[in-house]
């Protein structure tokens, strides 16, 4: 045998291999309209880029008819390629092979491939499409899970890490995506649940379906477990590649920067914008776009506690972090999932080195018992703690209201912001004026002639002498009150000024975030 009949068992054995389980099983992977592994990754990656690792590895089981069962790349296709030109390290499940279920080899694969994208400071992506552990196995499948969740959670703000959920995901399989930083799901098609229908009903006797138990839709918009939805697998893919755009390679190095061509950043629109009265809605979607780069804003969570609104966005090339408050929802106000919506991208954003810019306008925590008892204090306590940890250059925008805790939380001066702007409108009090008025002025306003009116006076007083901007920004709690127009050229100088930024906190193993 010469060396020729060497190389063609080489390309005979990838063929198997990359034809997985089989004409059969692949028809029916694209008759659910899901795309193969293979598929998936050629569609994700720039063209040609691809090196796949580990092909030829074999599962040890032996056990349940095992022995001699052929699972052409132990279900998973795991490699490297490029993204818009940069590097990545990814998995693929491959539902025809064992329905993707992981065993001890599949998960061997993975954590091989996550380790070198940590040895080489890249993101790493996993398309998630699986049955859940490969119980033929028995307990070495749940130790591969443990070998992957302890890379995803030590890797954790070393490199970005994105999971893609393309088919069903559950039990324990479900714990790796919750850890890594960014979710994506596909419509009618991925799900996600510890337990599934079948088990509920027989414990608890509830009836629901998949979707409407762990679909896209729910945990978009319910659970908030996953950040992105998508009507097709393409488009979730097109979603990967548009947030590694936004992203560093890693925790050391710093978001690319785009180069702008010189324009015009003064922004006459922003007057008309936002209304005078303090409460009346408006959508803060229309502000970001008139300080950000054109159609740069690609918003994370959108569908989930939609009083925040937060994503990446570019000015003038540079990626940032935005945190805003959504005045048009709940005015604003800060609840429980808003809370964690926002600590966790402000953590996220500090991990990889991305600036931060917040745009305040809130009342202030929400009220009620519904809340109270589910633990407002402990949530809302996790964003003062991811901007107080944060070092990354923090700038805030105070565009209309700014009052009592909440002002405090958000990026306020005494917990770390390096730059708060305030627009000439801006109200910032411990309270509003109206609510303020009634508490300070109570005798005044009991004791008068007329009560409405003079309540009404008394408000004004208030408004005047503290619920403006200049009485902050004599204190030093405001560096500058700026011109609505003129908010993008701030933000401009702001970054610039801060782009060398270095601070440090004491020294520790790690803070006890209250969770």
């Amino acid at each position: 045998m010469d060396i020729y009949n060497k190389i063609n068992e080489l390309y005979d054995r990838r063929r198997t291999i990359e034809m997985g389980g089989g004409d059969e099983r692949i028809q029916k992977q694209r008759d659910k309209g899901k795309m193969t592994a293979r598929e998936r990754i050629d569609y994700l990656l720039d063209e040609g880029t691809f090196v796949e690792l580990n092909p030829f590895i074999e599962h040890r089981g032996t056990e349940f008819g095992m022995a001699g069962k052929e699972a052409p790349g132990e279900g998973v296709v795991t490699g490297f390629g490029k993204i818009k030109g940069n590097d990545v390290y990814l998995f693929a499940q491959d539902f025809t092979v064992f329905g993707g279920a992981l065993g001890e080899m599949h998960a061997k694969k993975i954590a091989a491939a996550m380790d070198l994208a940590v040895k080489n400071g890249v993101p790493f992506i996993g398309l998630n499409d699986s049955g859940g552990a490969r119980i033929q196995e028995g307990v070495t499948s749940l130790d591969g899970y443990g070998q992957v969740f302890y890379r995803n959670s030590i890797y954790s703000g070393v490199i970005p890490q994105i999971s893609v959920i393309m088919g069903p995901c559950a039990g324990g399989a479900v714990y790796s995506p919750a850890i890594t930083d960014f979710v994506i799901m596909v419509e009618e098609t991925s799900q996600m649940f510890i337990t599934g229908p079948k088990v509920i009903e027989t414990v608890t006797g509830e009836q629901i379906s998949s979707e409407d138990l762990g679909g896209a839709h729910v945990h978009n918009s319910k659970s908030g477990n996953a950040h992105l939805k998508a009507k097709t697998e393409e488009e979730a893919l097109d979603q990967v590649r548009s947030l590694i755009d936004y992203l560093p390679a890693n925790n050391e190095e710093k978001p690319r920067q785009i180069e702008m061509d010189e324009e015009d950043h003064y922004r006459p629109d922003l007057t008309d914008l936002i209304p005078f009265d303090p409460i009346r809605p408006y959508d803060v979607r229309t502000i970001i776009d008139q300080v950000t780069d054109e159609n740069s804003f690609f918003e994370i969570h959108p569908d989930f506690a939609k009083n925040v609104v937060v994503g990446f966005a570019r000015i003038k090339g540079k990626t940032v972090g935005l945190v805003c408050n959504q005045p048009k929802v709940m005015a604003g106000g800060l609840d429980i999932d808003s809370s964690d919506k926002a600590s966790r991208f402000i953590r996220f954003c500090d991990s990889f080195n991305i600036p931060l810019i917040t745009f305040e306008d809130v009342t202030g925590f929400f009220p009620g018992v519904k809340q109270e008892h589910g633990g407002i204090i402990r949530h809302g306590a996790k964003i003062l703690y991811a901007y107080s940890e944060a070092t990354v250059p923090k700038i805030t925008v105070i565009t209309r209201k700014a009052y009592g805790g909440a002002y405090v939380a958000l990026n306020s001066k005494s917990i770390g912001a390096d730059l708060v702007y305030a627009w000439p409108n801006a109200e910032i009090a411990v309270m509003g004026p109206e609510g303020a008025a009634n508490i300070i002025f109570a005798r005044d306003i009991k004791g008068s002639e007329n009560p409405e009116a003079t309540r009404q006076e008394k408000i004004n007083e208030y408004r005047e002498r503290f619920a403006n901007p200049y009485v902050a920004a004599g204190l030093g709690m405001v560096d500058d009150v700026i011109d609505p127009r003129e908010t993008r050229i701030s933000l401009i100088q702001a970054l610039d000024m801060l782009k060398n930024k270095k601070e440090e906190r004491p020294k520790k193993k790690h803070g006890n975030i209250p969770l």
